[in-house]
């Protein structure tokens, strides 16, 4: 570890307690001065419920676990950047389909978005894709005839196309849309370590492997949505960090393809806007030196809304009367005075006190680099390990700034377990600035594992 590094465990434990009473204060509060008609969830500050249990994937969850846990930081930092990343892909999906299938194959996959608020519950009205694109938004009201299901109307519609192409495909039901979201969330990780590597160092993403591996939002990553949104989004920044960095144009393009698709699958996710904010200051050495990447960003980001736009989709419209919707249920019930800091017991849960321990770490470097006369945010890739540190922790702040943001808009009260998926993935890479890897990775593994164990999780 180096000088940058804040080096005092106790402070370490410290973060980490401090994250062990919030999450303590928000379920006490919400179990005892709160109802469930206050909150609407069944385990505050979680949507779930209480039910001790073991399944088929628990055997497979627990060998998971102590592989990585013993074997994990080893690994990555020896075996070849090549190997890396498929190796890491394989661990995750593993971690995520043993947790899952704690559940069972009909309770854990199959079955979880079939039920009557999912997507898959409205494939069928999806006969004529573009008429239904066009009569999209007068379905999205509580009281509008035919209302699209909370999911369905909570989303731009290509998070429902999704599902619907992939039935056309001949790949339907619930069992093939469970293992697709996952295959697909589980890259997301991927896509994180691309990006540490391409704007800090390759040392620092190794470090970070193993966290993104064993997160305990490996809980929700199987089988919700939002993993899939998350991989989009992760993809869309990875991209760019490429492009910015010396890479091909066509990444920019690429980026700028997921990050359009990235705003028609959830309307949170524009502020995806703040971590590129943050890839384009911390590459702005490169764009300064190819302006022309930009051209293909903006081409390749328009792609997406003019498709949908010509279809007769209305994004602004249709995100207007989600508000309305949104207040119509559960939003307009659920207290903004609880859950605008009980959201962040949530993130705790789904990043793990290793991470909190990790962004105590992360501002430590920040506040060096600030003291030391170093306002300005870090760019270029010079500087040796120390401008890589204060690169990755410039990245995570922005990661915690476009949460913040989202908590304080008061349009994601509740279920940010598996709502803020996306945004958290970028708090784990944090993890790399901690010392005695293994001990943090067995506090993730543990959490994952009770959470997934005590409590039956859904949305």
């Amino acid at each position: 570890m180096t000088s940058t590094r804040p080096r005092s465990v106790p402070r370490d434990l410290y973060a980490a307690a401090a994250a062990v009473l919030l999450v303590t204060a928000a379920v006490l509060v919400g179990r005892y001065v709160y109802t469930y008609d206050d909150l609407i969830v069944g385990w505050p500050p979680l949507l779930g419920r209480w039910d001790p249990h073991l399944g088929p994937g628990t055997p497979a969850a627990l060998v998971v676990a102590a592989a990585v846990v013993a074997y994990g930081p080893a690994v990555a930092a020896r075996l070849p950047w090549r190997a890396l990343l498929p190796a890491a892909y394989a661990a995750a999906l593993a971690w995520i389909w043993s947790l899952a299938l704690v559940d069972g194959w009909e309770r854990g996959v199959a079955g979880r978005l079939t039920t009557s608020q999912e997507y898959l519950s409205v494939v069928d009205r999806w006969h004529d894709i573009p008429a239904t694109l066009r009569d999209f938004t007068g379905h999205i009201l509580l009281h509008s005839p035919d209302n699209w299901p909370a999911h369905v109307a909570g989303h731009p519609p290509a998070a429902t196309l999704t599902y619907v192409l992939l039935d056309r495909i001949g790949l339907g039901g619930g069992g093939w849309a469970g293992a697709f979201t996952i295959t697909v969330g589980a890259s997301a990780g991927v896509a994180v370590l691309v990006t540490v590597r391409a704007l800090a160092s390759e040392r620092l993403a190794r470090w970070a492997a193993p966290f993104l591996v064993l997160a305990p939002a490996a809980v929700w990553l199987g089988t919700s949505a939002d993993g899939c949104f998350a991989a989009v989004a992760a993809w869309a920044v990875a991209l760019l960090a490429l492009a910015v960095t010396g890479r091909s144009p066509w990444w920019a393009a690429g980026s700028g393809l997921l990050f359009g698709l990235t705003c028609y699958l959830s309307y949170g996710l524009t502020l995806f806007a703040v971590i590129a904010a943050a890839v384009l200051l911390l590459g702005r050495d490169g764009v300064r030196g190819r302006p022309v990447l930009l051209v293909p960003l903006l081409a390749g980001a328009a792609v997406v809304p003019v498709a949908f736009t010509t279809a007769g989709f209305d994004w602004w419209e249709a995100y207007h009367l989600l508000v309305t919707r949104y207040y119509e249920g559960a939003g307009g019930i659920r207290p903004y005075g609880y859950w605008v800091w009980a959201n962040l017991a949530c993130t705790v849960l789904i990043t793990g006190l290793a991470t909190a321990a990790g962004l105590r770490r992360a501002g430590g470097v920040l506040a060096v680099r600030w003291r030391s006369g170093g306002g300005r945010a870090p760019g270029g890739r010079a500087g040796g390990e120390r401008a890589g540190e204060v690169r990755l922790a410039f990245l995570v702040a922005a990661g915690l700034l476009a949460l913040l943001a989202a908590d304080l808009s008061g349009m994601s009260k509740a279920e940010t377990e598996r709502i803020w998926l996306p945004f958290a993935l970028w708090l784990l890479p944090a993890c790399a600035f901690l010392t005695r890897p293994r001990g943090w990775l067995t506090a993730q593994a543990v959490l994952a594992l009770l959470l997934n164990h005590l409590l039956a999780t859904g949305w």
